[in-house]
Order: structure tokens, then C-alpha cells, then sequence
């Protein structure tokens, strides 16, 4: 293997994923043994899957953390992480953007590339996600870019980290960040967000674990939370409005919609219809009292 990679590259050992695997190993590792580790679930970082056409990041098979185009790397290929750009129909124009949760740098990489006038600070707890970034052909830190090791709700709670929008999409092999799904997480977010700011947080797994996370946010930014589904991807998303007499323009944001899928090449139409019907439903409370739907 050339010394000058930052990772051990090995044949996958998956039959159900060809390929490559990536990971943080010295070129002296056992690729016997980290063969054992990765088919056992027992190997204790996260790693990279290369097919020859896309990138997938993992901590282990049973769900996928991100994924990545060769072809186009700075697109989205996951739907989810299409429908949480859906903050540009009540924020086109952000100034401040924080992301709570790397992974494969997705969103941080569409946001720089597509929101040039924007400033973007990741938060990421786990280093060896930060250190997969080259993997993912992130861009370097600079002037409009910080990627910072640390914990999402500990960087909200420090003062001076004002922001327009607050993207949160933080897993790791148990589930949901468990720092972020408390009120004092939704109460910081809350205070740094701008006086019309846009909290966008993705729920995966079933409804029934996070309806108290979706309480907790309902009750912070008094009910001004709006949750629909990917049902593409299994997930669903939760706005949360900092504004606190927000009320959509329904017919302006169709309108608008239609703008945005011509600049970005992303489904703003499908995105507000979705949120609307969502909104009109209560789809919000029903998940809350976590019933199907």
C-alpha cells in the first residue's frame, strides 16, 4: 500500500458490498485481523467503502452514515440530506451556517460550494470521522470554513456562536447524539439562532424513540416545529422556526420552490409539499404522541 495514503486500503470482505474498504490503520496492520474485526462488528472505528462509483461511510453495514458520487462529490446523493436544504425556501440567503455532525461532509461540502457567500463551522465529536475528510474530499479550513472536533451541544452552550441556520445530523453506531435530544440542546439552539434562524435536524429509526426529543423542540420554540418525512431514506425532518410569529406563505414558497429547484437542481416542489401537508395535518403533534403515520 503507498505510504502517502492516510488510510489502510484493503479488498472488502462483505459479499453484499464490493469493493474497497478505507480505514484509519498504519500500513503494518493485520489485514487478517482487521478482516475478523470488520465482519464481527468488533472493529471499533468507522470506515469507508469504495465500489469504484461511490463512497460510503460506516460503523458497521446496518446503516450507512453517508454517502458520496465519485462523479459528482460535492452533490447529494442522499434524499435526506436533499430535503434538509429545504431551509432556503424561508432562508435563501444565510450568512452563518453550523453543522452539528460531519459524517461525510455532505451538506458541509454543498453548502460551500452552492452558498459561496456563507460561513461554515462543522462540529464533530469523533476524530476519526474528521480524519476520514480527505476520503470525502472535503475542502481544507480557511476563511469560510472550520471543521472542529468537539461536542455539538458543549460548542452551542460557549457564547459568541451566533448563526442562521443550524443543521444537525449527528448518529453514531447507537443512534442519535443522546447530548442533543434534551431541552437544554433546543434552548441553546435557540439562543444563538437569528431572530427568523432555522434549526434542521434529522430523525431516523423509528418515531417512536424521538417523540420526546420532538416534544422537548416543540415546547422550546413554542410549537413552532414543522416535521415531515423522506420516506426514500426511511427519515424524517424536523424544522424548527426561531421567529416566533412564523407563518408560511404557502403560495409564495410554491412559487419560490420552483426557483430554487432551477438554481440548485434539487426538488424544492416535492420539499413544500411535503412541508405544507405536514403543517396542515399536525403531523408534528401525531409523532409527537407517537402515533403511526
Amino acid at each position: 500500500m503507498p505510504t502517502s495514503l492516510p488510510w489502510f486500503e484493503m479488498p472488502s470482505p462483505f459479499e453484499s458490498d464490493v469493493g474497497k474498504v478505507l480505514l484509519l490503520e498504519p500500513p503494518w496492520a493485520s489485514r487478517e485481523l482487521l478482516q475478523v474485526q470488520l465482519l464481527d462488528e468488533s472493529y471499533p472505528k468507522p470506515f469507508v467503502i469504495d465500489n469504484g462509483a461511490e463512497r460510503h461511510l460506516f460503523f458497521n453495514l446496518r446503516l450507512t452514515q453517508s454517502v458520496m458520487r465519485l462523479r459528482e462529490p460535492n452533490e447529494l446523493a442522499a434524499r435526506y440530506t436533499q430535503a434538509m436544504m429545504s431551509f432556503l425556501l424561508f432562508s435563501p440567503r444565510p450568512k452563518r451556517i453550523v453543522l452539528i455532525g460531519l459524517g461525510g461532509g455532505s451538506l458541509l461540502k454543498f453548502c460551500f460550494h452552492r452558498l459561496p457567500a456563507a460561513a461554515l463551522t462543522a462540529v464533530e465529536i469523533d476524530p476519526h470521522i474528521i480524519a476520514l475528510r480527505e476520503a470525502f474530499l472535503m475542502p481544507p479550513d480557511g476563511p469560510r470554513l472550520q471543521i472542529l472536533n468537539g461536542d455539538g451541544a458543549e460548542y452551542l452552550e460557549e457564547p459568541g456562536h451566533g448563526m442562521d441556520i443550524l443543521l444537525v445530523d449527528a448518529f453514531d453506531e447507537a443512534g442519535f447524539a443522546p447530548s442533543l435530544a434534551n431541552r437544554a440542546f433546543f434552548e441553546a439552539a435557540r439562543a444563538r439562532l437569528s431572530g427568523n434562524g432555522v434549526l434542521v435536524l434529522n430523525l431516523a429509526g423509528d418515531p417512536a424513540n424521538y417523540a420526546g426529543l420532538l416534544s422537548e423542540a416543540m415546547l422550546v420554540f413554542d410549537d413552532q416545529v414543522i416535521v415531515f418525512a423522506v420516506p426514500e431514506d426511511g427519515n424524517h425532518i424536523l424544522l424548527a422556526f426561531s421567529e416566533r410569529d412564523f407563518e408560511p406563505r404557502w403560495r409564495w414558497l410554491h412559487n419560490h420552490a420552483r426557483e430554487l429547484r432551477a438554481r440548485y437542481a434539487l426538488d424544492f416542489p416535492d420539499f413544500v409539499r411535503r412541508i405544507e401537508r405536514s403543517s396542515k395535518l399536525g403531523l408534528a403533534y401525531r409523532l409527537r404522541s407517537r402515533q403511526a403515520w
